[in-house]
């Protein structure tokens, strides 16, 4: 059987097998994929919660005239959902970053958030609450038993796609119509 390789900076999509669990009808962007097993954050789940409460809870006075004060903040997965973690283009200068491909950058330090109340912040960004993670190994196991599909990283389905429309819009790269999707598992 051939290993895959690692699926950092792709896309997990939730196959129906996952319908009634917490990862239901999630795409998930893969930040790290190795030996000590995977990380990733669900970027197509909303919280009751928005830029502007996040700029409120930190006690910073939200900029004027700007349209991502009701920008919902994404439950990024079941883990540590009290850490925040922002992803971004341009990179910027932030004190907790981590440069990943294609320009994009993750942040977690409070001096992104104390920019957006400044209107000084990155164009582009998303920002979860907690993340994702699977043993060695783990992962792999549930691909094959049909619980993901897996996607190539795309920026105009992480920053410009609606939260409502990213499942679809991911199957569709793919050709998938989600009416056509089924539980069963199938070997070539």
């Amino acid at each position: 059987m051939k290993k895959l390789s690692s699926l950092e900076h792709h896309f997990l999509i939730a196959m129906p097998s996952l319908n009634g669990s917490w990862f239901e009808k999630t795409v998930i962007y893969i930040m790290e994929d190795n030996e000590h097993g995977t990380t990733g954050f669900v970027v197509n789940l909303p919280q009751d919660f928005q830029v502007q409460d996040l700029l409120s809870h930190f006690n910073f006075p939200p900029p004027e005239n700007v349209s991502f004060l009701e920008q919902p903040i994404l439950q990024g997965g079941p883990v540590d959902v009290e850490q925040g973690f922002i992803f971004h283009k341009p990179e910027g200068q932030w004190k907790s970053s981590v440069a990943l491909p294609d320009g994009l950058t993750m942040t977690f330090s409070d001096d992104f958030v104390e920019a957006l109340s400044k209107n000084q912040a990155a164009e582009q960004f998303l920002i979860c609450l907690g993340f994702s993670g699977w043993k060695p190994g783990q992962l792999a196991q549930e691909i094959q038993s049909n619980s993901w599909l897996t996607i190539s990283y795309n920026e105009s389905l992480l920053f410009d796609t609606p939260i409502e429309q990213k499942w679809q819009v991911a199957l569709e790269t793919l050709g998938i119509s989600p009416e056509f999707l089924t539980l069963e598992a199938g070997n070539a």
